[in-house]
């Protein structure tokens, strides 16, 4: 193969660079694949239950307040003690939350309240360690190799949302809720091999004990960081208004057909999206100018989301669908676009993630990491609440075909007047 095909490619060198980062990375992999085999379990769980798409998206609103708490405070303790820790601990919660459920359902004791319950623990849970996560790996592998960490990060992501809520969907109809849910619970063991392995890894510089204090310095320095926050609002934006994986199960039922295996294959092709585009992502990691890129690429997000919203609305005046006679060329359309919004949403992730972690100071980076999961998190818990009520008010295809047309239109305003942002430069980076 050529350099030039090569230079196309994937870059693999923090895999190599740091033998730690390659553990914790393929721990967090296997379990995030458990982990989204039991976020769209819950979802179709729910609809089971309660045949509600409004129930379903309610399931992500409830940890929206937990997820924020959890995430500011877990980004405080990130920058207090040692990370190493407390990424053990949030896992730890995470495991025993997901036990309980699939106990639970095996029993015959599940009902809707138990299910939110535990999706907002195992919400919180994920935003402490999530933003632990990202804050140790600036410490583990050179500032030129974090784009390159970020696209690394980006596949695994892609390939476990792929494969997870396809699985999913396959062992919902096949098998029943409480296979599917244990086999997270075993997926879940392989994040304490890659954490465990670990060094102690406690903050650099000054720190400052988890309180107010802690919160108020963390956002002095967001208040003077034009560029990070930037990113937050231009992400905040299109996950709100172009976010429609609460559709997904009303879609495989009464729009498009096929029933849980529509399900899993919509939410599968965001990911596929995600995977491609990391795996093609040579030239993207090489590209200097990530507030540019950024903004480019949250349009083109917003892009997709509109077609998605087109294919559903054909689907209005296409014939009679069923859980066994499925519409197969509008599946396959909004496969497509959806893959397109996963690779534009990724490209975006891959800019934003590294004007974090080489950016920030390093005693500040659980603080904002914790505010970036938040927002990362955040986003599409609100654009669950902004489909739900759309939805339950107008048709399926109404809250995509919006959602797309408005974030291109605020990114197009809000960027407009931000130079600095355009003209950040991944060379000399500065918050």
């Amino acid at each position: 193969m050529s350099a030039e095909r090569r230079g196309h490619f994937i870059d693999l060198r923090p895999l190599k660079t740091s033998p730690a980062f390659a553990r914790m990375w393929v721990g967090s992999t296997l379990a995030g694949l458990g982990g989204q085999l039991t976020i769209v379990t819950v979802m179709l769980h729910v609809f089971t239950l309660t045949g509600s798409t409004f129930a379903v998206a309610m399931v992500a609103v409830a940890g929206l307040v937990p997820m924020i708490l959890a995430g500011l405070y877990g980004g405080m303790l990130a920058d207090a003690f040692d990370r190493r820790r407390i990424a053990l601990i949030a896992a730890t919660i995470t495991f025993l939350s997901t036990a309980l459920l699939a106990a639970l359902t095996w029993a015959q004791w599940e009902t809707i309240w138990w299910l939110y319950a535990l999706s907002m623990i195992n919400s919180a849970a994920n935003s402490v360690g999530m933003a632990t996560r990202s804050a140790i790996v600036p410490r583990l592998i050179p500032r030129d190799q974090l784009a390159a960490a970020s696209a690394l990060q980006g596949m695994t992501f892609g390939l476990m949302v792929m494969v997870g809520p396809a699985l999913a969907g396959l062992l919902v109809a096949w098998t029943g809720y409480g296979w599917t849910y244990t086999v997270d619970v075993l997926l879940m063991l392989a994040m304490f091999l890659g954490l465990w392995s670990l060094p102690a890894l406690r903050p650099e510089g000054e720190t400052v004990r988890p309180g107010l204090a802690s919160l108020v310095d963390g956002w002095r320095f967001l208040k003077r960081s034009t560029n990070i926050r930037m990113q937050y609002i231009l992400d905040l934006i299109a996950m709100t208004f172009g976010q429609p994986l609460a559709l997904f199960p009303a879609l495989g039922t009464v729009l498009l057909g096929g029933g849980a295996i529509t399900t899993g294959l919509l939410t599968a092709a965001v990911a596929a999206g995600t995977f491609l585009s990391s795996l093609f992502s040579g030239r993207i990691v090489r590209y200097r100018w990530h507030g540019r890129g950024i903004a480019r690429a949250v349009q083109a997000y917003g892009a997709a989301i509109l077609l998605f919203g087109v294919v559903l609305l054909c689907g209005v005046w296409g014939p009679e669908v069923g859980e066994t006679s499925p519409n197969l060329a509008l599946i396959v359309l909004a496969c497509l676009a959806l893959a397109l919004s996963g690779a534009a949403d990724n490209v975006s992730a891959i800019y934003r993630q590294t004007m974090m972690q080489s950016s920030v100071p390093d005693a500040m980076r659980g603080r904002l990491q914790g505010v970036f999961i938040v927002v990362v998190a955040g986003g599409p818990r609100l654009g669950a609440l902004y489909v739900g009520l759309l939805s339950a008010f107008g048709a399926l295809w109404f809250p995509p075909l919006l959602g797309g047309i408005v974030i291109i239109a605020l990114v197009a305003v809000i960027v407009r007047g931000a130079r600095g942002f355009l003209a950040y430069d991944a060379e000399n980076p500065a918050p």
